[in-house]
């Protein structure tokens, strides 16, 4: 006879064996619910997943984790009046640009984006020329940068080139004197017509600080902090390249408030109609005047004392000025006289003027008064 015990102990090697090599097979072998789950990516889907497909590209649109990893960079906070404003440069610099070449100019505004400082100087092309400017008002810096292409065209226009394409640029050679000093001529013109679209809003004075070649040289902020990225097209009949202007947001951080207004003097704007409507019904308004001949200070036990029929001498003579109050606001001075039958007052001297005025108003709030 055969222990069941044994027999059990013997056929346990085998079931494991068995089992264990039906939980491999399980595992090697793919269910069918999860057949998708091993089937291997094409290009062009790992491209949609990265992010990188070339639809995205052209498109300025970011998808997948290329999506995630730039999340990080900041959005453009739409400042409606800096719209306006450069919308205004681009009119003023093509009938100065005009003026300027002796010929037919066009400028365009392409795009106003929000950028981080260390990104921009890193993807500046070379060669390539930066004017850093200074706010005098605003307390800070902005940068102006021109491309080899815009920089060759002027050069070609104002020295009597022939109309055509633009003209081929040689890699490396550094720009001369006089290049530079053609282009600065440009750059004047542009800080003065951006002078000129700004004075509606607030008054500004941009100043000429260093002109550079090198965009490791014309740091004026940190890499991290966000900017503003203005870019301006200039066409000169086949020739030409881009402006593009950079204003940190701490640059136009003191007209800040004015920039989010939707139109010029939204907030602090000036209705004829309104005023004149509230000076007429200030004119018609009803006040209250008490005339105060005399004030003395009493204890509160003397006060207490009082008996009817007694009498509290003051120390007033009788051409003694009274105070003219309206509640609790003193107003002037006058003196007690008589007309027929009624006691008058006789004002001796102007009424105070109220103490919040224009002049307090901008000494607190200089942008905002600008504004107005």
């Amino acid at each position: 006879m055969s222990d069941p015990d044994n027999n059990e102990q013997a056929g346990a090697p085998d079931a494991a064996a068995s089992g264990g090599e039906s939980w491999a097979g399980l595992a090697s072998k793919p269910q069918d619910d999860d057949a998708s789950v091993d089937r291997l990516l094409n290009q062009d889907e790992i491209d949609s997943l990265l992010g990188f497909s070339t639809d995205d590209a052209t498109g300025r649109r970011q998808t997948g984790i290329r999506a995630i990893v730039d999340s990080a960079m900041v959005s453009y906070e739409r400042l409606p009046m800096l719209e306006i404003v450069f919308d205004r440069l681009v009119r003023l610099l093509t009938s100065s640009l005009r003026n300027f070449f002796s010929d037919t100019v066009e400028v365009t505004l392409d795009n106003i984006s929000s950028v981080r400082f260390g990104d921009y100087i890193s993807s500046i092309p070379l060669p390539s020329i930066l004017l850093v400017f200074r706010a005098n008002e605003w307390d800070n810096y902005g940068l102006i940068s021109v491309d080899s292409g815009l920089a060759y065209g002027v050069l070609d226009v104002l020295l009597g080139g022939k109309r055509g394409p633009t003209v081929s640029r040689i890699d490396g050679r550094p720009y001369t004197p006089i290049e530079m000093n053609l282009v600065r001529r440009l750059l004047e013109l542009v800080l003065s017509e951006a002078e000129s679209a700004f004075r509606p809003l607030s008054p500004v004075k941009f100043s000429i600080d260093r002109l550079e070649t090198n965009p490791r040289f014309a740091s004026i902020s940190r890499p991290a902090n966000a900017a503003i990225l203005i870019e301006l097209k200039i066409d000169l009949e086949g020739r030409g390249g881009r402006i593009e202007m950079l204003l940190p947001y701490a640059t136009i951080e003191p007209i800040r408030d004015l920039l989010l207004q939707s139109f010029m003097g939204e907030k602090f704007g000036r209705d004829p109609a309104w005023e004149g409507h509230l000076a007429s019904e200030i004119w018609q308004a009803s006040a209250t005047v008490d005339v105060v001949l005399h004030e003395t200070m009493l204890p509160i036990r003397r006060m207490a004392n009082l008996q009817v029929g007694e009498t509290l001498v003051f120390n007033a003579r009788q051409d003694d000025n009274v105070l003219i109050r309206c509640g609790d606001f003193e107003l002037t001075e006058g003196r007690i006289g008589r007309v027929g039958e009624r006691i008058a007052v006789q004002v001796v001297r102007p009424l105070k003027r109220s103490r919040t005025t224009m002049a307090s108003f901008e000494t607190l709030h200089p942008a905002q008064a600008r504004g107005t």
